[in-house]
């Protein structure tokens, strides 16, 4: 769902509903689901999957027609996934990748910094992270727009528009299709491969086995969502809490090495995903009458704000201590491009505001945001 309400409708939302509702509601929406709304019950919930498996992730689709590996697989076949992936977005690899980022970072600013404005979101979120994932992945820059369109179609549509998910559903398979002939080509075509994802996938082994190609598609459709989408969500709250917050902004300004310290602090504040689980048995979860079967929301929204772990809630303290936070997810199934994604944003909020340290936002009526499993802004105008 879009709104045009002043932006962060979502997680004021979210904290509304946490004041009124603890630790549980129950939503009508769909064939109905439990949402826990204490940061204690989410961090339980998502430590146990023998409880709540991965198979279901969306709270509205109790039967989805995909399985996007490796999030949605369950201890011990999650783990082995994990493994062969990790090796993508260790630490030291995503550290390798800094001096680009930052190179490419400053060439995207200067295209606009003349002008005087620009959509945030448009100019500079959507194209930042996703350009890098791309290359990560070996796929080609010039189709990000097709790709984003796809993008949408997965992610962003409501019981308005896509009311029996046919159109993300179909966007899923062209997404599997695409990947197919590409890796086709690669097999085909050794000169083709490169030091990226899609050119090691050929030759990957998931506990001694080849995967099968639908497994192994279904991995690349889940890369390209979380890729394409996620640092482009958490850049868009950043950047709207700095244009409305000078205070904050200036602090940055003044002494940029409270950057990373500060990353840590904004995704506390503006955590974007909001995911869910399904129940493998009957309990008793924190009060809860929970039945197998039952499905089951867990949003970080609620944890991360939750003024009974932070004092502070959904207010921004950058003189706060580094916040001991979940917005990059826990439990086995935490995010696997966590490095990736702070090391995007502190370049980021340190090249931007080396170039434009000062900005405010141009039009508050033109700032569009979304709901769904994933909040973001989709319009961000700026002006300096």
């Amino acid at each position: 769902m879009r709104s045009k309400d002043p932006a962060c409708a979502n997680f004021r939302r979210l904290d509304t509903l946490q004041a009124e509702n603890r630790p549980y509601l129950h939503c009508d929406e769909a064939n109905g689901y439990w949402v826990f709304t204490d940061h204690e019950a989410i961090l339980d919930g998502l430590q146990h999957p023998e409880h709540f498996s991965n198979a279901v992730m969306v709270p509205i689709e109790p039967d989805p027609q995909y399985k996007w590996i490796p999030i949605m697989l369950d201890p011990p076949d999650h783990t082995k996934w994990r493994h062969v992936l990790g090796l993508y977005f260790s630490p030291g690899r995503v550290k390798r990748q800094e001096a680009q980022q930052r190179a490419f970072a400053v060439d995207l600013i200067e295209k606009f910094r003349a002008a005087g404005s620009c959509d945030f979101y448009a100019d500079f979120a959507a194209v930042f992270p996703t350009t890098i994932f791309l290359q990560i992945m070996g796929l080609p820059i010039d189709k990000l727009d097709d790709f984003l369109v796809w993008e949408e179609k997965i992610l962003y549509g409501t019981a308005e528009t896509d009311p029996d998910r046919s159109i993300a559903v179909g966007a899923m398979m062209e997404v599997m299709g695409y990947f197919g002939g590409l890796i086709a080509e690669k097999r085909e075509n050794p000169d083709a491969r490169g030091d990226d994802i899609v050119s090691h996938a050929i030759e990957w082994e998931i506990d001694g086995e080849k995967p099968s190609e639908s497994d192994l598609l279904s991995c690349m459709l889940l890369l390209f969502m979380a890729g394409l989408d996620t640092v482009a969500a958490q850049l868009s709250y950043t950047f709207y809490h700095l244009a409305t917050h000078p205070d904050d902004r200036r602090k940055l300004v003044e002494d940029p090495s409270r950057i990373p310290l500060a990353v840590e602090e904004l995704v506390r504040a503006y955590p974007i995903v909001q995911t869910a689980r399904i129940a493998t048995t009957d309990l008793d979860f924190h009060g809860c009458p929970v039945k197998k079967g039952d499905m089951v929301a867990f949003p970080l929204g609620m944890a991360n704000r939750d003024p009974k772990a932070h004092e502070r809630g959904g207010t921004v303290d950058l003189d706060a201590p580094r916040p001991r936070h979940f917005a990059f997810g826990a439990g086995p199934h935490r995010c696997l491009g966590s490095h990736l994604a702070r090391q995007e944003l502190t370049v980021a909020l340190e090249e931007w505001h080396r170039l434009i340290p000062d900005y405010e936002v141009a039009d508050e009526s033109k700032v569009v945001e979304h709901t769904g499993g994933v909040y973001s802004l989709e319009c961000l105008p700026l002006r300096w």
